[in-house]
């Protein structure tokens, strides 16, 4: 364990870990170095200055103004950023990823700034803005530094990208703006450690290789001694030490990803079900193209006695499906364009016919009823399409971006419930008057409601007058063990037989052991420095 200082003496360290590529699993050892640094009893902050995701946490805070009685207003950070303050034992915070991108299409995103949506822009746009951006990116820095031993620095995807380093404020921009510290992280799982190491030592200027500590080799198989001589060739072709080799992390599947591009590459929940048991409730989604929030399923793909298929196009629903799901989506009325031009529409129609289940979960639940109207264009080009018309409502997106932390009861199962709401679409009509939950004790966040929804206890979606077909606004539902059991009850006949929040936490300790087996997290600590940024 490193050694203490008094707290007069503190100063924040920080150390950014940048990338060789994508998915090496920068967000994953960030989590789990997190973990083991709060495990040795240091106060360790998570951040990530931009990431681009449709997986969304609710934070405490926001750079938005308060609600007319003086009562703060919540932000939103990336999933991985939340995940990662769970490892600290901290609260999510819009300053641990104060840039948050959200897709709305090939070219366009939404941007949220220290949690407020600020518009949708461009790719082009978003570049040619990015540096107005910077100064806002080291004030969130400057804070957690403030209030923290160490700050470790998620990069954002391939450091050494040259035609994204004029406007960069992610990786070596941010690295230089506020001299920082870099390790390199690569991974090995497929080949190529060597090449991508030698490739960006090319690739950075002197001053930011300069910046590079070291490299580390995550997800690695085999005998180390095999590995010894690439090892060393880095080492000799760019001065940089190797500071360690990152074994292959097995319950990495048991935490969600960060974002869609898992379930293209078959890391998602379910993928790869050739394995799937006769006697396993089979939860059928398909795979939209503006999938959002879709770790709302780990829960439920968590349990043995589930099997989750994410369906990609082209491919019809399977006849087995026991309940097709509707995730969230960033766009929705695209998405639900998307799903008819599949056929997809038919494969739900034939399900519920024949007694199965559908479940829609935010832009899911929107499209459960007859219209989804969009008059301003937020998420798209202005226009309204009809909804798989299951429940007698409509949906308009537009207003104020809805963020609410919740914390309640549901009287209609007797469960204690926490999740959080984001959304723009408002949705009515008397298909609501049977809802989905029934929810009391709202733990203060009355200031979020509308009039009408400020009263307890508060309904929450719909579900059709058999009961089959339900859905709601509210995310992370089937985190709540007591929930997901009665509900697994209702529709399979079988109780939850998990603990999901504490397999997450055991999951970040398992990997934090890890982390300490195969690093030297002293050295690591060494390693980290004082940011120019909040120099005395």
């Amino acid at each position: 364990m490193t050694e203490k200082l008094s707290s007069s003496h503190r100063k924040a360290r920080v150390l950014m870990i940048q990338g060789t590529n994508s998915d090496v699993g920068k967000s994953l050892i960030v989590a789990g170095l997190c973990r083991a640094f709060a495990r040795q009893g240091w106060r360790v902050r998570p951040f990530k200055a931009q990431n681009m995701s449709n997986n969304a946490a609710v934070t405490i805070d926001s750079e938005a103004s308060p609600h007319p009685d003086g009562t703060p207003r919540r932000g939103e950070i990336g999933r991985a950023q939340a995940l990662q303050a769970k490892a600290c034992g901290a609260p999510p915070s819009v300053h641990m990823n104060p840039i948050l991108l959200k897709p709305q299409s090939d070219i366009n995103c939404q941007l949220v700034l220290r949690g407020r949506a600020l518009g949708t822009y461009s790719a082009a746009a978003y570049q040619a803005m990015k540096r107005e951006l910077l100064p806002a990116v080291l004030e969130s820095l400057q804070k957690l530094a403030g209030e923290a031993d160490l700050v470790l620095i998620e990069g954002a995807g391939c450091g050494a990208e040259q035609y994204l380093r004029a406007n960069d404020i992610s990786n070596m921009g941010l690295s230089e703006a506020a001299d920082l510290p870099a390790i390199l992280l690569g991974e090995d799982s497929r080949g190529g450690m060597t090449a991508a190491a030698l490739g960006a030592y090319q690739l950075f200027s002197d001053s930011e290789r300069s910046r590079i500590k070291g490299f580390l080799v995550n997800r690695f198989r085999g005998d180390p001694a095999i590995f010894a001589p690439a090892a060393e060739q880095i080492t000799r072709c760019t001065g940089w030490p190797n500071l360690g080799l990152i074994r292959w992390f097995n319950k990495a599947c048991s935490l969600a990803p960060e974002d869609s591009l898992a379930l293209d590459q078959g890391q998602g929940q379910g993928q790869g079900n050739a394995t799937r048991k006769t006697d396993q409730l089979h939860i059928v989604v398909p795979r939209l193209p503006r999938v959002a929030n879709f770790d709302d399923l780990e829960p439920l793909a968590a349990e043995p006695g589930v099997a989750i298929s994410w369906i990609p196009p082209g491919t019809p629903l399977p006849r087995d499906a026991d309940i097709v799901m509707l995730p969230g989506s960033k766009a929705t009325r695209s998405d639900l364009e998307f799903l008819y031009q599949q056929g997809w529409h038919h494969d739900i129609h034939a399900h519920v016919r024949h007694g199965g289940y559908l479940v829609g979960l935010c832009g899911g639940f929107q499209m459960l009823g007859q219209t989804i109207r969009d008059p301003h264009g937020i998420e798209g080009s202005p226009g309204e399409i009809a909804g798989l018309g299951y429940i007698d409502m409509a949906t308009e997106i537009g207003g104020d971006k809805k963020l609410i932390e919740l914390d309640s009861t549901d009287l209609l199962s007797d469960c204690r419930i926490s999740g959080y709401e984001m959304h723009m679409g408002r949705s009515f009509g008397p298909g609501l008057e049977n809802p989905w939950l029934l929810l009391k004790d709202a733990d203060g966040l009355a200031a979020e409601f509308t009039p009408e929804q400020g009263e307890s206890p508060r309904p929450e979606g719909a579900q059709s007058p058999s009961g089959r077909v339900m859905g709601g606004y509210l995310h992370g539902i089937f985190n709540s063990d007591d929930f997901r059991s009665h509900w697994l009850t209702k529709v399979a006949g079988q109780p939850s037989s998990i603990n999901y929040t504490a397999r997450i936490e055991s999951t970040l300790d398992a990997l934090a052991a890890q982390l300490e087996e195969d690093l030297d997290l002293n050295a690591l600590w060494q390693l980290a420095e004082e940011p120019a940024l909040i120099s005395k």
